[in-house]
């Protein structure tokens, strides 16, 4: 069984037992949450939502929260003497999917 949820503007595929990093979430390592927009379940019957199956939620532990790897931004404007470099790193948090209710 497998579904389809959308947490941080973003949409994943995921199923009981698997690991996954979303947008940062509250909570600490350990709390248990229950994300209940689910657009789909999938398995032997497929439920598809209108926008979201009613009362579907998957449920998750938090394994860690963290920060991405660096990326580098950096501009310029030729023959202007302008240079400006920055750095940014995106917070995550790392989930363990512990069930799927329909």
């Amino acid at each position: 069984m497998y579904a389809v949820i959308k947490t941080g503007g973003k949409q994943y595929r995921v199923s009981e037992g698997e690991r996954l990093r979303v947008e940062k979430l509250p909570g600490a390592v350990g709390d248990a949450i229950e994300l209940d927009e689910v657009l789909m379940i999938g398995g032997e019957k497929v439920a598809v939502g209108a926008p979201t199956v009613s009362g579907a939620k998957v449920s998750a532990e938090i394994v860690g929260q963290g920060r991405g790897k660096k990326v580098i931004v950096y501009k310029i404007k030729r023959r202007k003497s302008y240079r400006r470099k920055a750095g940014h790193r995106q917070p995550y948090t790392e989930l363990k999917v512990t069930g799927i209710s329909a």
